[in-house]
């Protein structure tokens, strides 16, 4: 059972200040593998002056929606909408129901049970229940889910990393009654700071969730720069064959530092070690943070260095 406290903890990858506040160095000096963020992202060029300095219009954001509708193959009869960031949309989710019993398999993406337990729901990992929701693939051990797990009057499935194996996606599942399917652009784009995520579904809960996001929820660069990413289909299959070589990579290196990979995804692994405290500080002292669990003793997740940082964490370990 998981604690549907309110004020639950959220632990997260990404504190690197806590990390150069203990182990010293600058940001520039640290390589932050405590997130499962693309580490050479999309490339952000030829934003207008109109795009800071306009409010975005409706064609703008018209493109956008057809840009995602085609990327992700949603089909006939399914809503999108677009939103600033997955964790916008997440935080109001359980807002479309009134509150129950939700199952969430854990460990996952913490998030999600925070804002579920903040809205008066309660939260499990078992069902039947009236709510599900299901990180796809999982974060931390890249589980994938199947149809026959979606269950619930309100089923959310996360497909924040999901882009990285498109032929996995339940995106074909999006018309069915409360149903949520989430995209986001921070992980396989690697443009975490664009703030920009999608909710795919059910029209009725969608339009909910515009309703509560109110008017322009996106900013207009967000807008032109998700519009060409979407397109960009060349760049999208370069990534992928890239990202699949990157996590070899990463995992010969750490099973020749004595972890056993036991998940992941092509933008993360988790391996099994001794000590994953120890192992983590080893590594914080060689300028590398990287992100381990309070619920686990001998887990640590790394996210993928660019090409070009491969050899500090060689250099680490």
């Amino acid at each position: 059972m998981q604690p549907s406290s309110p004020d639950m903890p959220r632990d997260h990858g990404g504190n690197l200040d806590a990390a150069m506040a203990r182990f010293g160095g600058r940001s520039g000096d640290w390589l932050d593998l405590s997130t499962g963020i693309n580490p050479v992202p999309y490339p952000v060029k030829g934003l207008t002056d109109t795009d800071w300095t306009r409010l975005p219009d409706a064609s703008a954001q018209d493109a956008l929606l057809e840009a995602a509708r085609r990327f992700w193959q949603v089909p006939e009869g399914a809503a999108i909408l677009a939103a600033p960031g997955a964790s916008a949309l997440i935080a109001r989710l359980p807002l479309l129901r009134p509150a129950a019993r939700v199952q969430i398999t854990m460990p996952t993406y913490n998030e999600h049970a925070a804002a579920f337990a903040a809205a008066g729901w309660e939260v499990t990992d078992t069902g039947p229940t009236e709510a599900r929701v299901m990180v796809h693939p999982n974060n931390p051990d890249g589980h994938l889910f199947s149809v026959a797990d979606i269950t619930g009057d309100l089923t959310v499935i996360d497909e924040s990393f999901c882009d990285i194996c498109p032929d996995r996606s339940l995106i074909a599942q999006a018309t069915r009654p409360g149903m949520v399917i989430l995209k986001s652009f921070g992980k396989f784009w690697g443009l975490a700071g664009l703030r920009l995520g999608f909710a795919i579904g059910d029209p009725e809960a969608i339009a909910a969730l515009a309703q509560m996001l109110g008017p322009w929820p996106v900013s207009g660069p967000a807008l032109r720069i998700g519009t060409r990413a979407l397109v960009d289909l060349t760049w999208a299959d370069a990534t992928r064959a890239r990202l699949s070589e990157d996590r070899a990579w990463l995992d010969r290196v750490m099973t020749r530092m004595g972890a056993q990979p036991v998940g992941g995804t092509d933008l993360f692994g988790l391996y099994a070690v001794e000590d994953a405290a120890a192992m983590q500080e080893r590594l914080a002292r060689g300028h590398i943070w990287t992100r381990i669990f309070p619920y686990s003793k001998t887990l640590i997740r790394l996210g993928l260095p660019a090409p070009d940082k491969r050899a500090q964490l060689e250099t680490a370990i």
